[in-house]
C-alpha cells in the first residue's frame, strides 16, 4: 500500500523540509497516526476530502487518511465554494479536512474496494474535470517502472538528496513526486508556491542536482533576470502539460541544465514515458521534442488513426465513469487521446489531443505544429492554435499569440508570412489575435476550451 512507503523511511531520517521547518519521518508518522485516530469510524473504502495548502499537515494527513484505510480526495484551497460543492457532490465523501479545522463529516458517503488509494480529478483543458480513482496497486508497480528506467539507487544509511516538488500538493504530479521521493527513501523539500528565485535558492541550500518542473516554470525561470544561475541543477524532467522544444532549448541554453521530457496521464496513474539520462548522452538534440520512451512495463502503439495506446500495469485499475472506461480497447489498451508518433529507436512525438485536431476541409491540422512555428518569431513570448467553427469548412485554425514586449511590436501579416514560409496554406491560421496571456489551468495547460468564445 502507498502508506507503507513513508514507513520505510528510517525513524530519524529528514522527511519534509518547508523554509526553515523539517520534521523527522517518526514524527511525521506520529502526526498521520493522529490524523487517523480523528477518522477512527469512517468506513473502510470512504473518501476523505482534504482541502490544505502544501505543508507538513497536508502530508501527515495524506498519510493519515490511508492508516485510516480511507481514500484520499485533494481539494484544492484555490477552489471556488461553488467548484468545491461540485467535487463533492460527484465524489461524496465522509469528512472533509481543511485548514485550520478537525474533519466535518458528511452524509451518505461513497465506498471504494481496498486498493483504491485516492480520487484525483483530470485537468479539463478541453470539458469538465472528471474524478478518476487511482489504485494503491497500479501507483506502485508504475514507481517502479520510472525508478527501473532512471536507475535510482536505492536507499541506504546515507540521507539521499531531497526531492524538490515546485507544484501544488493538490495535483496529482505533487502527491506522486512526494510518494517517489519515500519510495527511494529520499526527503521531499515542498513550496508553498513557485517562485522563480526562492526556487533557484532551495536549489543551492539543498545540492538539489535534478528535479521536475512544469513548463510554465521553466520559462518564468528563463524570464526572469534576478536568476542566473541554478546550480548545481544538472537535470530537469517536464512534468502536467506538453513542453515546446523551443522553450526546452531555450530554458537549457540559459542555464545549461539538461531538459528531460516526460508524458503521462492522471487516468493511468501518472509517467509512463520519458527521457533517461543515458538517453540524452546517445540521442542528444536528434530526438528534441519526443517524450521519450516507454518505462520498464509499459507498452505502446498507435491505431489507424494516430491515437496512442498504451499498457501499463495501471490499466486494468478501473476508471470512475463510463467515458473513461470505454477509454479501455477490447483487447485491453488504454485510448489516451493523444495523437502521436512512434519512431524507429521507440521515442514518442506527441502531435496533440485528438479533441484538439483541427478538420479543415477534411484536412488535419495539428495545433501544436503551428503554434511552434509561431513561436519561431522573437516577437512572440508565447502561442496557441484552437479550431474555431466555419460555415464552409466545418472549423479552421485561429491563433493566439502573446508578445514578448508590447501588442505594437507584433505585426500580424510577418506572422501569417513566417506561417506560409514553414506551413501547407490549409495549416495557416485564418486570423490571428493578440492577447496578454493565455488562459491556464492549475498544471499550466492551456484551457482550449476558452480561446474560443461559443458563440463563434
Amino acid at each position: 500500500m502507498l502508506g507503507d512507503l513513508l514507513d520505510g523511511l528510517p525513524p530519524h531520517r529528514t522527511a519534509v523540509h518547508l523554509g526553515d521547518e523539517t520534521i523527522e519521518a517518526c514524527a511525521l508518522r506520529a502526526r498521520a497516526s493522529a490524523v487517523a485516530e480523528l477518522l477512527d469510524g469512517v468506513a473502510p473504502g470512504a473518501p476523505i476530502a482534504v482541502r490544505l495548502p502544501n505543508s507538513i499537515e497536508l502530508i501527515a494527513t495524506l498519510f493519515g487518511v490511508w492508516k485510516a484505510g480511507a481514500v484520499y480526495l485533494p481539494v484544492n484551497p484555490r477552489l471556488t465554494a461553488i467548484e468545491v460543492e461540485r467535487v463533492l457532490g460527484e465524489v461524496r465523501p465522509a469528512a472533509v479536512i481543511g485548514d485550520g479545522e478537525w474533519p466535518t463529516t458528511l452524509a451518505d458517503p461513497a465506498r471504494h474496494d481496498a486498493d483504491i488509494a485516492l480520487i484525483q480529478f483530470t485537468s479539463g483543458t478541453t470539458g469538465p474535470p472528471k474524478p478518476v480513482p487511482l489504485r494503491h496497486s497500479g501507483v506502485l508497480a508504475l514507481l517502479e517502472g520510472v525508478i527501473a528506467t532512471l536507475r535510482t539507487r536505492p536507499p541506504s544509511d546515507a540521507e539521499p538528496m531531497p526531492n524538490l516538488v515546485p507544484v501544488s500538493l493538490s495535483l496529482w504530479a505533487g502527491i506522486y513526486q512526494v510518494l517517489f521521493a519515500y519510495r527511494i527513501g529520499a526527503p521531499v523539500v515542498i513550496m508553498d508556491r513557485f517562485e522563480p528565485t526562492t526556487f533557484a535558492a532551495l536549489v543551492r541550500r539543498h545540492s538539489i542536482r535534478s528535479t521536475v518542473l512544469p513548463p510554465a516554470a521553466m520559462t518564468m525561470l528563463a524570464d526572469e533576470p534576478a536568476v542566473e544561475s541554478l546550480a548545481p541543477l544538472e537535470y530537469v524532467r517536464s512534468i502536467t502539460a506538453p513542453l515546446s522544444p523551443l522553450q526546452a532549448r531555450r530554458f537549457r541554453d540559459r542555464f545549461g541544465v539538461a531538459v528531460l521530457n516526460g508524458y503521462g496521464q492522471t487516468e493511468i496513474g501518472g509517467e509512463i514515458i520519458g527521457w533517461s539520462a543515458m538517453d540524452t548522452k546517445t540521442f542528444g538534440d536528434s530526438k528534441l521534442g519526443a517524450t521519450g520512451r516507454p518505462h520498464a512495463g509499459v507498452h505502446v502503439r498507435t491505431d489507424a488513426h494516430g491515437e496512442l495506446q498504451v499498457r501499463t500495469p495501471a490499466t486494468s485499475a478501473g476508471y470512475a465513469s463510463a467515458e473513461l472506461t470505454d477509454r479501455v480497447t477490447e483487447d485491453g489498451w488504454f485510448r489516451t487521446g493523444d495523437l502521436a508518433r512512434i519512431d524507429d529507436d521507440g521515442f514518442v512525438w506527441i502531435d496533440g489531443r485528438v479533441s484538439d485536431m483541427i478538420n479543415r476541409g477534411g484536412l488535419k491540422v495539428f495545433p501544436e505544429e503551428v503554434a511552434e512555428v509561431l513561436r519561431l518569431s522573437p516577437a512572440v513570448a508565447d502561442a496557441a492554435v484552437a479550431g474555431a467553427p466555419d460555415e464552409r469548412l466545418g472549423e479552421v485554425p485561429w491563433a493566439f499569440v502573446v508578445p514578448a514586449a508590447g501588442p505594437d511590436e507584433i505585426d500580424v501579416n510577418e506572422l501569417d508570412a513566417l506561417c506560409r514560409a514553414h506551413l501547407a496554406p490549409y495549416k495557416v491560421p485564418a486570423r490571428i489575435e493578440i492577447v496578454d496571456a493565455l488562459p491556464r489551468n492549475e498544471i499550466g495547460k492551456v484551457t482550449i476550451a476558452a480561446l474560443i468564445p461559443p458563440t463563434h
